[in-house]
């Protein structure tokens, strides 16, 4: 079974898809392709945009963990110069303090020697003394050095 062209049908068919082409091109296709033609223009600028930001948000983070890192490496300089002048003024008070003991020491130790040698000048003539009476009592008469003891 063989069924002949029917040119005339299929001459319509040609021109009014045709028609239909240009309509629905001019009505649809073309406004849906520049509406998605827009669209992908915006996503373009917004990643565009959307990275510009990025890479001024990490040149801003860069930017403070370089002030961060500043700051910190000035804190320890302070930190260790306060702790270096502590340590001096320590060193200094405690010097201070050894100094003002040992004069101190001296000062005892000078006031006990003069106790020590008063004490022995006391025991010196209470030796002479003692020795002075214990020689007349054993001699059972006054001995010479009484008077000279006594004055």
């Amino acid at each position: 079974m063989h069924i002949p062209p029917d040119w005339d049908v299929f001459g319509i068919l040609i021109v009014s898809f045709l028609a239909f082409w240009v309509i629905f091109g001019w009505l649809f296709f073309d406004p849906f392709l520049k509406l998605l033609g827009e669209r992908e223009g915006r996503i373009k600028n917004l990643n565009e945009r959307a990275e510009r930001l990025l890479a001024e948000a990490k040149s801003a983070i860069e930017d403070r963990e370089r002030a961060l890192a500043a700051v910190r490496r000035d804190a320890l300089t302070r930190r260790e110069a306060e702790r270096r002048a502590a340590e001096s003024e320590a060193a200094k008070t405690l010097e201070e303090a050894r100094a003002e003991a040992r004069a101190a020491l001296e000062e005892v130790r000078a006031g006990i020697d003069r106790d020590i040698e008063a004490a022995r000048g006391d025991l010196e003539q209470m030796a002479r003394q003692l020795a002075i009476e214990l020689a007349g009592r054993v001699l059972g008469r006054p001995a010479r050095g009484a008077e000279a003891a006594n004055n």
